[in-house]
């Protein structure tokens, strides 16, 4: 491995945040659909949750949703893509996300087989010790099309505007790796989310988010 490179900030939420977190007690009058909170009850965004996004974005962006089937894009599907541009992306993406199917001592795949990105959770920015005044409980019912009355009330906790989380993205940088097109990549998966959204109800406004980047691609060498 030649380094790591780190990209780092912070997350801004620009309208409510859902990122379901699940809740084995029930409570009489609490919130149905809580997000997810760490041990000491202060919401978080899982780096999975940004990942995963990132990638299914830079999969629609480059034009291999399908083209695997259900299963996210890999090696096993690359020779479908026959565009010269797409490929290429194509390649530096699965390289990115890593590839569990491309098994080590396969020569044509093992390039692909370790994930070179990796995201950690994001916690709650300085400056924010009071975790209890940044989520919010909305109420969300269904509208009867006929009568026009509401009906199936609930209740969804989201993180408020204006909450901020520190986020980390490490890329490894492999001997042979083209390293510009891998963190230009993740820069490109970055500009997607913002365009779009983080975690659940994206269809009705939740989830914009701003990535405020600190540092960009600060080396942390790791000679062997």
């Amino acid at each position: 491995m030649k380094r790591i490179e780190s990209i780092k900030g912070v997350i801004e939420v620009l309208t409510g945040l859902h990122i379901g977190g699940g809740d084995d007690i029930m409570k009489i009058g609490g919130i149905d659909n809580p997000v997810v909170k760490t041990t000491e009850g202060a919401p978080y965004i899982p780096g999975s949750s940004v990942k995963g996004k990132m990638r299914s974005l830079l999969e629609w962006r480059h034009h291999v949703v399908g083209v695997g089937g259900r299963n996210p894009f890999g090696s096993n599907a690359l020779n479908r893509v026959s565009n010269l541009n797409d490929r290429a992306a194509a390649e530096t993406l699965i390289k990115l996300f890593g590839d569990s199917n491309a098994k080590a001592g396969d020569a044509d795949k093992e390039k692909y087989s370790i994930t070179r990105i990796s995201v950690g959770d994001c916690h709650l920015s300085k400056g924010q010790d009071k975790p209890e005044l940044l989520t919010e409980a909305k109420y969300e019912n269904t509208i009867d099309r006929k009568s026009g009355t509401a009906y199936n009330p609930r209740q969804s906790e989201r993180v408020v505007v204006g909450a901020k989380f520190d986020f980390d993205i490490r890329v490894k940088i492999l001997e042979g790796d083209d390293e510009k097109a891998l963190i230009d990549m993740v820069h490109e998966g970055i500009r997607l989310i913002e365009r779009d959204y983080l975690g659940g109800s994206g269809s009705r406004g939740y989830g914009r988010v701003k990535f405020h980047i600190e540092n960009d691609n600060a080396a942390v060498q790791n000679k062997n």
